[in-house]
């Protein structure tokens, strides 16, 4: 098919292939790193022996050095012309070592080693920053067009969801490697999960999730096409002090940043905290887990496709509002049917709970990454300069560091509560503290979210005039 005029200046239509396999990039990298966002806090205090503060320390440091590794790597990203792609070339030379080592966190070998842990802790972060930095680089260059990238960010995150859909029932894969032992409450034989005893379980899992990753990220590299980015000649130019230069001058990029820290801050103590709600304070079997962990990724299925529609009705800001509010009335919905002991027996009314969190949480969550290529042309409207490497390297420091705050926060709260992971049973305080994780700090996240994006100023409108403006310039 003949390309069209307006596809010739940048605005360029995707088939649905491409689409797929693009969203095949955020599949994979969740079926990896989400599984370590989720279960590695766990699997290191349950399985491999550390102390949550150990664990905490351990979370903190590979995020400082991700703050150091970040601006590099989208640096050499942006200068360099590998043979396959600018961008598209690092999810196969990242994505090999990321594998191998991502496997390795998950091997009991050593177990109680704190060198082991931190030597493929650090490796495997660094691996995924090769990844994941050309990956989120890898959206701005396929297109300019704002309407094709709201249905490419829709679809990546229809199938960044089936990699979490697959990463929370987690508990169930285990379980079918896991030894059974008599439960004496109910008199059968069941699967346990959460000693060292599992060790090889959680390896077998994690291997073939990480393989699956793999897989993957071939396809997504086979589907994907860079058509917009930055003249080698320019891109010679470009240097890491370029990272701090930008975030000075681009206010949109700012807001951005700083609403990724909250966003992923909220989703990581959340997340490193779910495991431990329902085995102490729900008491939940692995089936129980399963459903509840599932329900925080089903409406991604039902409500991301609509996306495009909702933010067309309501603007993104009206959008975020919206979503972000219906994320607190859920914490709030979940915290209630913990604390009364007169609904705390009605599964049903907690999976209520999360489905509504989930909603507003997946929602606004997911479009966040449709403002990267927003602000990438930004940058380029000002600056004259396409700097995709570097903007997403300032947004994974940022995103790192939320997630850093989702390492420390529960492994400090933890260790102040008093968790113990020998006990069946917590105490009343370690219980309130992981309530406090699931539910509280969240929410006061997202409050503090809601503000940050209201800052946010560039409309569909804007960033038509911006890109329309480049390319005429360019021409």
């Amino acid at each position: 098919m003949a390309t069209t005029t307006t596809e010739a200046k940048g605005f360029y239509k995707l088939s649905w292939l491409q689409r797929i396999g693009f969203g095949a990039g955020d599949m994979a990298q969740n079926l990896i790193y989400q599984t370590i966002s989720i279960w590695l806090l766990f699997f290191y205090t349950n399985i491999f022996g550390l102390k949550p503060a150990t664990a905490a320390t351990m979370f903190l440091v590979v995020r400082l050095v991700d703050v150091l590794w970040d601006p590099v790597v989208g640096t050499f990203v942006d200068k360099g012309t590998p043979k396959w792609g600018k961008y598209r070339s690092w999810l196969i030379l990242g994505g090999i070592p990321l594998v191998g080592l991502s496997i390795l966190c998950f091997w009991n070998g050593f177990s109680g080693s704190v060198v082991y842990a931190y030597l493929t802790y650090v490796g495997m972060s660094m691996c995924y920053t090769l990844v994941n930095v050309p990956y989120g680089a890898l959206n701005s260059s396929l297109t300019r067009d704002t309407n094709e990238i709201t249905v490419l960010t829709s679809t990546r995150m229809f199938m960044a969801n089936l990699g979490a859909l697959a990463v929370k029932s987690l508990p169930l894969v285990i379980a079918i490697f896991a030894p059974k032992a008599l439960n004496a409450d109910t008199g059968r034989m069941e699967a346990v999960i959460n000693t060292v005893d599992a060790a090889p379980a959680w390896f077998t899992t994690m291997s073939i999730f990480a393989v699956a990753g793999l897989i993957l990220l071939f396809f997504c590299f086979s589907q994907c096409k860079e058509r917009v980015v930055m003249d080698q000649k320019e891109a010679s130019k470009v240097k890491v002090s370029d990272l701090w230069m930008e975030f000075g001058r681009n206010k949109p990029l700012r807001i951005v940043a700083f609403f990724f820290i909250t966003a992923f801050a909220m989703m990581s103590v959340g997340n490193a905290a779910d495991s431990y709600f329902m085995t102490y304070n729900v008491g939940a079997t692995p089936f129980m887990t399963t459903v509840f962990m599932w329900l925080g990724t089903i409406p991604a299925f039902i409500f991301m496709p609509m996306v495009p529609a909702i933010k067309k009705r309501l603007g993104k800001k009206g959008m975020f509002n919206l979503f972000l509010g219906t994320a607190i009335v859920g914490m709030l919905m979940m915290y209630i049917f913990v604390s009364i002991p007169a609904i705390k027996q009605h599964f049903w009314l907690l999976c209520v709970a999360q489905f509504v969190k989930s909603t507003g949480i997946i929602v606004a969550t997911g479009y966040m990454w449709a403002l990267i290529p927003e602000v990438v042309a930004y940058g380029e409207y000002t600056t004259g300069r396409r700097i995709a490497g570097i903007v997403n390297a300032l947004t994974g420091i940022f995103f790192k560091a939320g997630m850093a705050l989702g390492g420390v926060v529960p492994g400090l709260v933890l260790a102040i509560v008093g968790f113990d992971a020998a006990l069946p049973k917590q105490s009343l305080l370690a219980e309130q503290g992981i309530l406090w994780l699931v539910c509280v700090i969240p929410a006061a996240l997202l409050l503090l979210a809601i503000y940050i994006i209201s800052k946010y100023e560039l409309s569909d409108e804007k960033m038509d005039e911006i890109n329309k403006a480049i390319e005429e310039r360019n021409a």
